[in-house]
């Protein structure tokens, strides 16, 4: 058993297990942040009065619909910070182990 441990936390499991959960487990709440607060602070500075994700830019007769990926961009941000900061601050980036 002690070896399947040594392997584990050698490889990097725990930090990939980790990341996994808690991506899942924040990722609801942090959506919500992002789709009922930012999205629309965000709509009013780039001019979109109908939200974020309707923002487009008319180049002749093409439509580029540019504010759907700002969205995308700043929800994966949003929940990449709160992860990041989340391990950093449960101590969790110490379980693994480094390969001596």
């Amino acid at each position: 058993m002690q070896g399947f441990i040594n392997f584990v936390r050698e490889q990097g499991v725990m930090g990939l297990a980790v990341g996994f959960i808690l991506g899942g487990a924040v990722s609801k709440v942090v959506s919500a942040l992002v789709t009922d607060i930012i999205n629309p602070l965000l709509s009013v500075a780039l001019g979109s009065g109908e939200g974020l994700r309707t923002a487009t830019l008319r180049v002749g007769t093409a439509e580029i619909l540019y504010g759907d990926m700002i969205a995308v961009i700043v929800d994966f941000l949003v929940i990449a910070l709160v992860v990041y900061f989340g391990v950093k601050f449960l101590g969790i980036d110490r379980l693994d182990k480094k390969k001596e």
